[in-house]
């Protein structure tokens, strides 16, 4: 991967559909630079960001956007981008298709494969796969907290394109294989559906050894799938093949570093991860793009994955009845 560079794009009209945690910060950093910038957002949220504008704070600075805020877009961007979670992105793209035929969308989510999907679904090829290192909560309608910055990753079609826009307004970087990069953040996503189940912070979690054990054989079973259906795993934020392996195969000891170096990655500031965020809003989560995407792969291959889809239960289980669950019931799935 190499980092963007070079002469900043001209102001452009860009639509970011969804601001929530990560669309939120990427639409408010884009109008910090200059871009005219128009959101979709409901509810509480968009009522919000109307009366407020749309503010961030936390590792990328302060700044309040005041930016045309909509329930589907009113007309065609130059760019757009796709940030709503990947249980409602068929839902988001259906209610947007009109503004959006043909115009570059980058669809910026967690699991696999969402941009060919949105490419199928709008009928054009114009479309980059991009994966978000940063971590934010937003738990306040029409604000986000980012408590870790980091890269935004993009790449395939129009993938130069978006690096180029994103680039001016947030670290980004442009990778050969988005595939590749996709799988790399399922298993760091991997930290996400602990800490949703037992409603604790992700940072806790780790250094819970019960729970970290946990976290770890999900991470293994990730490792292990991806490699074994030859996916060209790519390095994310110090994640390199190797430590891939090194998670796959390596003595627990070992293997439980790389956990532990994401906490250490997080920083101090609870992080509570996007599964318990959206199960702290009452929305329905991502755990079936997560940890059931590595279930869906591993069964596709002949394996199997019990932990995550032991994992994939529970969260539906605290989605089903609002309450979280004793670490004790996670604990004993390793």
């Amino acid at each position: 991967m190499a980092a963007t560079s070079g002469t900043s794009p001209a102001r452009q009209r860009i639509a970011v559909i969804g601001a929530g945690a990560i669309g939120g910060t990427i639409a408010a950093r884009l109008d910090a630079v200059g871009h005219e910038v128009t959101v979709t957002a409901r509810g509480e949220n968009l009522a919000a960001i109307e009366a407020h504008g749309l503010r961030i704070k936390g590792g990328f600075g302060a700044h309040t956007a005041h930016v045309a805020a909509l329930e589907t877009l009113a007309e065609r961007p130059d760019a757009a981008i796709l940030a709503v979670k990947a249980t409602g992105a068929v839902e988001a793209l259906s209610a947007n298709r009109a503004s959006l035929a043909g115009v570059p969308l980058l669809v910026v989510q967690n699991g696999l494969g969402g941009e060919r999907a949105a490419a199928r679904l709008l009928g054009h090829e114009r479309v980059a796969g991009g994966i978000s290192l940063m971590a934010a909560n937003s738990l306040e309608p029409g604000i986000v907290t980012v408590t870790a910055t980091g890269d935004t990753i993009v790449g395939g079609t129009e993938g130069a394109r978006f690096a180029a826009l994103l680039g001016e307004a947030l670290p980004t970087s442009e990778t050969p294989s988005i595939e590749g990069a996709q799988w790399t953040k399922l298993l760091i996503n991997m930290v996400n559906a602990i800490p949703a189940i037992v409603g604790h912070s992700v940072q806790d979690v780790i250094r819970d050894p019960g729970l970290r054990r946990v976290m770890l054989a999900s991470m293994r079973e990730t490792a292990r799938t991806g490699l074994a259906a030859g996916v060209a795993f790519q390095p994310l934020q110090g994640l390199t093949p190797l430590l891939v392996r090194v998670v796959a195969y390596a003595p627990r000891r070992l293997a439980q570093q790389v956990p532990l170096r994401i906490k250490e990655r997080l920083g101090d500031v609870p992080n509570l991860g996007s599964t318990q965020q959206s199960i702290r809003r009452g929305q329905l989560t991502e755990v079936d793009a997560i940890n059931g995407a590595v279930v869906d792969a591993a069964v596709r291959i002949g394996l199997e994955a019990p932990v995550n889809a032991a994992l994939v239960e529970l969260v539906h289980e605290v989605e089903r009845t609002g309450d979280f669950l004793p670490p004790s019931v996670v604990r004993g799935l390793a």
